[in-house]
């Protein structure tokens, strides 16, 4: 079959296949991968075994800085620099590494680039659910070829986590916690003895050096699936913190809000700071239950009120004022996503947001605007 070089689709209905600039979101060794090349390149430090970079390496592609040459890495987390060293130095043991906290603070973000620097690859990944089988951790059957030919390797699916074994590279589970027990349980012989047996071949699958396991699991979802105490003993935890300080917020906003908005093309419109300090200022203040000159008092709504929401938020924002509005992120245009994302309860929410608004938001100086707007969607 021809496929039309104007990407139209044929008339038999099967679209063109993407080609590399087509796609919504590459993975991080992709997006990143001059970097990742010029790391290499200058890194003669010693990398443990099945590593691509060295720990020094990897931590500089976290956190971003400059190289001999004066080329300049940039960060892709912000965050305390000893907590991404002690989790480059858990996968650097024979131990796999646990990332936990609330909605938003990049625990999968972390994951997936950490995966990209050490292996070069962040496709090995289990996505936890109420659902996930036994057999997406461990390993599958190709049940026609079982069925024809009874057990054997041709029939054998590999788990992504098997693969990982095999050839000595990282494997991703995501949302641990809301995984079934007894699936979280199938783990615990992989970690500890690095070893998958498959009783129906009589056979083993042993992990090569540089095989480890990278997990995240969200602080709300305790007591959904909790890990038992012998499946915690096998993960060393690293807790990811919300952003520290406002200004640490919103340049995270800003940094990953031009990078979407230059993945998803979207028209120039300036993502002006006053807008996203004003979008951070509200999360950060219900979040926490206080304004931010600590004199008043807030209720705070259902919904965590993340990092990631508040980037969703001024993304959509920018959306609107380029396809609707003059190009420039204005109150209106941000007005709507908070109101979205604070109001998660109608009865409960609304009634914490109304409050906000006019106790707090009404009398600032400059917010006037502001006000005006969200008055006008609430």
């Amino acid at each position: 079959m021809t496929v039309p070089d104007d990407g139209t689709v044929p008339e038999n209905g099967s679209a063109p296949a993407p080609g590399p600039d087509d796609v919504l979101r590459p993975h991080a060794e992709q997006q990143y991968s001059g970097e990742l090349a010029l790391l290499a390149e200058h890194d003669d430090r010693p990398r443990p075994p099945g590593w691509r970079l060295s720990p020094w390496a990897v931590t500089t592609y976290l956190l971003g800085g400059g190289l001999p040459d004066g080329t300049e890495i940039s960060p892709k987390y912000i965050g305390p620099r000893r907590l991404v060293e002690v989790a480059v130095a858990t996968l650097a043991t024979d131990r796999a590494l646990l990332l936990l906290g609330v909605p938003g603070t990049a625990k999968t973000w972390m994951s997936e680039h950490l995966a990209a620097a050490i292996s070069g690859d962040s496709t090995l990944l289990v996505q936890g659910t109420a659902g996930t089988p036994e057999e997406a951790v461990r390993y599958g059957w190709n049940y026609a070829r079982l069925l024809a030919e009874g057990p054997s390797e041709r029939a054998l699916v590999e788990s992504p986590l098997m693969r990982a074994m095999r050839h000595g590279m990282v494997a991703r589970v995501e949302e641990l916690t809301r995984m079934p027990g007894d699936v979280q349980d199938s783990l615990i012989t992989l970690l500890s003895e690095k070893t998958l047996p498959v009783p129906e071949l009589n056979a083993e699958v042993q992990a090569r050096r540089g095989f480890t396991v990278i997990a995240t699991a969200n602080d709300r979802d305790r007591g959904v699936n909790e890990l038992s105490s012998a499946l915690r003993r096998r993960f060393n935890t690293v807790v990811l913190p919300l952003p520290e300080s406002e200004a640490d917020e919103v340049e995270i906003v800003a940094r990953r809000v031009a990078q979407l908005g230059r993945a998803l093309e979207l028209p120039e419109a300036p993502a002006g700071l006053e807008e996203i300090r004003r979008v951070v200022t509200v999360f950060r203040e219900l979040r926490a239950g206080l304004t931010g000159d600590g004199r008043t008092k807030l209720k705070s709504p259902s919904g965590t009120l993340s990092t990631a929401e508040a980037i969703s938020v001024v993304t959509s924002g920018l959306a609107l004022a380029a396809h609707f509005g003059d190009g420039v992120l204005r109150a209106p245009d941000v007005a709507g996503g908070i109101v979205g994302a604070v109001v998660q309860d109608p009865a409960s929410d609304r009634v914490v947001w109304q409050e906000y608004l006019e106790t707090v938001v009404r009398d600032r100086p400059d917010w006037a605007d502001f006000y005006r707007a969200c008055r006008e969607v609430s």
